[in-house]
C-alpha cells in the first residue's frame, strides 16, 4: 500500500513538474540567446495575437515573474492530479484554452504573457470542486487552499496596471466553469444507503452500505 501510494505522489507531481520544466527552458533560451519571446505573447483581437492563446503562458517578463508562477503551479498542479487524476488533463486543457480564448477577446491591447491565469483557474478549480461535491476531504482542501492563496483575489481588480488582472479574472473564471462541468466525475461524497431485511427470527435488521459508484476512484 505504501509503494502504491507512493507511485500516486510521484504521479501527480510528474505532470505540472514537466510543464514548469517547459517554463523554464523557454525563459533560459530567452536568456541565454538574448531573444524577446514577448512579441509571441497574447495580443487581444489581433490575428497576430492568435497564437498567443497557445504561447502566452510559456512566456514570462523575468525570472522573478517565472519563480512567482512555478511555486503555485507545482503545488496546485500536483493537488489537482492527486484528487482529481481522472479530470486533471481535462481540467488543465479547458482551463488552458478557456482563459486564452476570452482573453483574447477582452483584453486591454497590450501584450499579455505569463501563466498566472492557471494559476488562477487551478486555485478557483480546487476550491469550488470541494463544495459542488460536498465531499468532507475535498472541503478541507477547498479551506487549505483558502488559506494559502486566498489574497490573490485582489489579483483580479485593476489596482497594478502592469500586471494583466484580465487573465487571472478570466482564469478564475474557467476554474469556476470546470468545477461545475465535471462536478459528477472524479471523487465524490460518500453517501450511505440502508437496507431493510427480514433475518431467520422474523426480526428486520437495517443494514449499512457504502455506494460503490460513490467511491474514489480507483488508481
Amino acid at each position: 500500500m505504501e509503494k502504491e501510494e507512493k507511485n500516486k505522489i510521484i504521479r501527480s507531481v510528474l505532470y505540472p513538474a514537466l510543464f514548469v520544466g517547459l517554463l523554464w527552458i523557454v525563459n533560459f533560451l530567452q536568456f541565454i540567446f538574448n531573444l524577446d519571446f514577448i512579441r509571441f505573447g497574447l495580443y487581444p483581437r489581433a490575428y497576430s495575437g492568435l497564437l498567443g492563446i497557445i504561447t502566452s503562458p510559456l512566456i514570462h517578463s523575468s525570472f522573478s515573474h517565472l519563480f512567482s508562477n512555478s511555486i503555485p503551479l507545482l503545488f496546485l498542479g500536483a493537488i489537482t492530479f492527486y484528487f482529481y487524476r481522472p479530470i486533471a488533463f481535462s481540467v488543465f486543457f479547458w482551463v488552458y484554452l478557456m482563459s486564452g480564448i476570452w482573453l483574447w477577446a477582452a483584453g486591454r491591447d497590450a501584450y499579455h504573457v505569463g501563466a498566472s491565469g492557471l494559476v488562477y483557474g487551478f486555485v478557483t478549480f480546487l476550491f469550488f470542486s470541494g463544495i459542488f461535491r460536498k465531499e468532507r476531504s475535498l472541503l478541507v482542501l477547498s479551506m487549505l487552499v483558502t488559506f494559502l492563496y486566498g489574497s490573490l483575489v485582489w489579483g483580479i481588480f485593476p489596482i497594478q496596471p502592469q500586471i494583466s488582472w484580465e487573465s487571472h479574472l478570466l482564469g478564475s473564471l474557467a476554474g469556476i466553469i470546470t468545477a461545475y462541468y465535471f462536478r459528477k466525475e472524479g471523487p465524490q461524497a460518500k453517501k450511505i444507503e440502508w437496507n431493510e431485511e427480514e433475518d431467520d427470527n422474523g426480526e428486520w435488521r437495517i443494514e449499512q452500505e457504502e455506494n460503490p459508484a460513490n467511491r474514489f476512484p480507483p488508481e
